[in-house]
């Protein structure tokens, strides 16, 4: 009689359990953090784009736009208004002042996009007024 069983052994499926335990450990905090660097990069792209727009907000109403103005000038692209915020992903967009006037709209404007810290991730803060001048305030 023929007893020849093929398959793996006990000892062979714990090491492959092992190793993939090793490999999954140092891949999760690089893929996080390239997550958390394209979110990132999302959020200036999303600040340049906003500068932009409010260049031809500006040649067409005299004033720049408020948020929710520049979000709906732009088909909701940016976000969704929540208040006088701007939610996109993790980041929220916030004009400085909070509500500006129209006399303050005429004279310029400040965006600032921050990502508070969760877990891992540190804060991220970064603005964009008039001039087009893209700040990273923090870190």
């Amino acid at each position: 009689m023929n007893n020849k069983q093929s398959g793996f052994s006990l000892i062979e499926l714990l090491l492959i359990m092992v190793i993939l335990g090793i490999i999954t450990t140092i891949a999760i905090p690089y893929l996080l953090k390239a997550v958390n660097a394209s979110e990132e990069t999302n959020a200036f792209a999303t600040m340049r784009t906003m500068s932009s727009s409010q260049v031809n907000f500006l040649s067409a109403n005299g004033r720049f736009a408020r948020l929710s103005e520049l979000n709906t000038a732009q088909a909701n692209t940016f976000g969704n208004i929540s208040g006088t915020d701007l939610i996109r992903g993790k980041f929220t967009f916030q004009m400085n002042p909070v509500t500006p006037t129209d006399a303050e709209l005429r004279e310029g404007y400040t965006i600032i996009a921050s990502k508070p810290a969760n877990g891992n991730e540190t804060a991220y803060i970064v603005s964009v007024d008039q001039t087009g001048e893209i700040t990273q305030i923090f870190p």
